[in-house]
């Protein structure tokens, strides 16, 4: 789960540089993915908590997405154009990893800790194109018959 880091003889270098730890511009905002499956690995730590999804057999988008209610935030987030526009990823890997939140934001959003083996879906975004590794990170969670945004703090 944790980058990929290459210790060289003469120091320390990250290869590649773009799939290092990063913050939001490393992903394609501009295109919402829908994941659905079970917890296969977590890390639930800091920086954030992450963890490896497997995805269903047969991936689709629930018929009511785009009607679900939505968490207010303090981010700016238009969550009914995100849940609209989302979409399931072209490529066909069936293990995601996951980030989350940091746990003091996950704290906030009350958001239980999850285990192995528990079933959540989420809405996130990968890299432009959807190059490099299955790596989403995560806007919105749904886990036990809830959604909790985790791009902010609750209002």
């Amino acid at each position: 789960m944790q980058r990929r880091l290459f210790i060289a003889a003469a120091g320390i270098a990250t290869l590649p540089a773009a799939y290092a730890h990063h913050g939001w511009s490393s992903f394609d905002t501009n295109r919402p993915l829908y994941l659905e499956g079970r917890a296969a690995k977590v890390a639930w730590r800091n920086p954030h908590a992450e963890l490896d999804l497997e995805l269903r057999a047969e991936p689709k988008l629930p018929a009511d997405l785009a009607a679900r209610a939505l968490p207010a935030q303090s981010a700016q987030i238009d969550g009914a154009a995100l849940l609209k526009a989302t979409t399931l990823p072209t490529r066909k890997d069936r293990r995601w990893e996951i980030e989350l939140a940091p746990l003091t934001r996950m704290n906030a959003w009350s958001v239980p800790e999850i285990k192995a083996g528990d079933e959540l879906a989420v809405i996130g975004f990968t890299f432009a194109g959807e190059k490099g590794e299955a790596v989403l990170r995560a806007e919105y969670l749904f886990i036990g018959g809830k959604v909790y945004a985790l791009r902010s703090s609750p209002v």
